[in-house]
């Protein structure tokens, strides 16, 4: 087999326009499975939100690796060890907390099955809340309340804010944080240097896998690191422009089935 590893993107890509994954879309990754591809999750969704899917792939069972927060947490689905694990510093969660205040906009981080809110909560907090299964619990002081490092941190805002507010906190966090939006209302803080493509090189290498013989299928902001980096990079035809300019190859079908489209044409 040319290709040894998977990587996947969760939504609008895993899962259909209803965040669930066909049985179509199973049945292909199962049966790649079966056949000796590993296969691995990496969303920039807290763990929490990656349950659903792992379930549905039976991945404490084939097995394969779970990359919560972009790759932040590196974590073998089977047995549970976490293999590698980034923290964002104290100066990086205060420079974006104050960032947040500034521009008016939500900041939210993670701390085991909860999602902490400084003061308020939006609609976005809500969609994040809603799509991991994790309550929100506020706080009138957020600094104090997260008294940890934390794997990241996430802005909340309407996009023409959030865009202002990502420019700004890239340039204040250069070199000590990584910052991008993953939705044009999120822009997510995270440990320097900590993206997916990043994070697959780390986790690939530890495997003995070379990059050529990786797929990564995404379609998002945040999966154009890894599709660029991939021997093989995949985007939906539902994925945003930046994704389909880098990628090797689109999909002729949309999130519905585009996965298990790949799997037969590349991998079976």
């Amino acid at each position: 087999m040319k290709y040894k590893i998977i990587f996947l993107d969760i939504d609008g890509t895993l899962t259909d326009s209803r965040k669930l994954i066909t049985e179509k879309t199973r049945r292909a990754i199962m049966k790649a499975a079966e056949n000796g591809l590993i296969i691995a999750i990496a969303s920039g969704r807290p763990e929490p939100g990656l349950a659903y899917a792992a379930g549905e792939l039976e991945m404490s069972d084939i097995g394969g690796y779970l990359l919560p927060f972009n790759g932040g947490i590196i974590k073998n689905a089977m047995t549970g060890e976490v293999i590698a694990s980034d923290t964002i510093s104290r100066e990086a969660l205060e420079t974006a907390y104050k960032t947040a205040k500034k521009y008016g906009i939500g900041i939210i981080t993670y701390k085991e099955g909860d999602i902490i809110a400084a003061d308020r909560t939006d609609e976005y907090i809500d969609i994040e809340s809603r799509i991991n299964g994790m309550p929100v619990k506020l706080t009138d002081n957020f600094l104090e309340t997260v008294d940890f490092a934390p794997v990241k941190c996430l802005l909340t805002g309407e996009p023409d804010v959030a865009a202002k507010a990502e420019k700004e906190l890239a340039e204040l966090l250069a070199g000590k944080a990584n910052v991008f939006r993953s939705e044009p209302f999120f822009v997510e803080v995270v440990p320097n240097g900590i993206d997916k493509a990043a994070s697959i090189k780390k986790l690939t290498e530890l495997l003995g896998i070379s990059r050529e013989e990786i797929i990564a299928c995404g379609d998002g902001f945040n999966d154009v690191s890894m599709i660029k980096y991939a021997g093989l990079g995949v985007c939906m035809a539902n994925g945003c422009d930046a994704a389909k300019a880098v990628a090797d190859y689109i999909a002729p079908t949309n999130d519905e089935d585009g996965v298990a489209e790949v799997i037969e044409k590349f991998v079976l």
